[in-house]
C-alpha cells in the first residue's frame, strides 16, 4: 500500500454494494423525508464500513500468526454472512413489491439501517484483515480508512437520491427490481 491512488481505489471498490443497497432501498422514500434519511444512512453506513475495515486490520495485526492459517475460512464465512443478509433484505423488498404493501423495507428504522450497513461492510473486514496480513501499518491503513468513509458516504447519498427519483417514477415495480438486484449481489458475494 504505497499510494493515495491505492486508497481511493479500495474506497471506491468497497462502496459499490453500499450504493446498490441504498439505491434499491430508497425507491419509496417520500421526498419530504429524503434529506434526513440520506444523512442518517450515509453516516451509519460510512461508520460501519470504516469500522469493519479497521476491525479486520486490528484483528489481523493483533493475531497475524493465528489468523494467517485461517484467512480462507474467514473470507468464506464473511461471504456466506453477506449473502444471507442481502438475501434477506432483497427478499423482503421483492415480496413487498409483489404484494404492493404500503409498509416496506426502506432503511427507515435503525434496525434496517444497521442490517444494511453490516451486510455491505463484511467485505471491508476481509480487506482490513488482508492488509494486516500484508504487514500494513497504521500509516498504510489510515488513508484507506478515510477513503472508505468518504466514498461510502458519497455512494449512499448518490444511491438514495437516485433511488428515490426512480421510485417516484416506477413505484412498487422498482421494489421488485431492487429486491432482485440485492439478491443477485448476495449471490455474487457468495460466489
Amino acid at each position: 500500500m504505497n499510494t493515495i491512488l491505492d486508497a481511493i481505489l479500495i474506497g471506491l471498490s468497497l462502496c459499490a454494494d453500499c450504493f446498490a443497497v441504498s439505491l434499491c432501498s430508497s425507491f419509496l422514500v417520500p421526498r419530504e423525508e429524503l434529506r434526513r434519511k440520506v444523512a442518517v444512512v450515509a453516516a451509519v453506513f460510512a461508520v460501519i464500513q470504516t469500522g469493519f475495515l479497521l476491525g479486520g486490520w486490528l484483528l489481523g495485526t493483533l493475531a497475524t500468526d493465528l489468523v494467517a492459517g485461517h484467512v480462507a475460512h474467514f473470507e468464506t464465512g464473511a461471504h456466506v454472512i453477506g449473502f444471507l443478509l442481502l438475501l434477506y433484505v432483497g427478499g423482503e423488498m421483492f415480496l413487498d413489491g409483489v404484494r404492493s404493501k404500503s409498509e416496506h423495507l426502506n432503511l427507515d428504522g435503525f434496525k434496517s439501517i444497521l442490517l444494511g450497513g453490516v451486510a455491505t461492510s463484511i467485505d471491508a473486514a476481509a480487506v482490513g484483515l488482508s492488509m494486516a496480513l500484508d504487514a500494513a501499518s497504521w500509516g498504510d491503513i489510515a488513508p484507506v480508512a478515510l477513503s472508505v468513509f468518504v466514498f461510502t458516504a458519497l455512494s449512499v447519498v448518490a444511491g438514495m437520491l437516485s433511488g428515490s427519483f426512480v421510485g417516484r417514477k416506477l413505484g412498487f415495480s422498482a421494489r421488485i427490481v431492487g429486491g432482485l438486484v440485492l439478491i443477485g449481489l448476495g449471490i455474487h458475494i457468495l460466489l
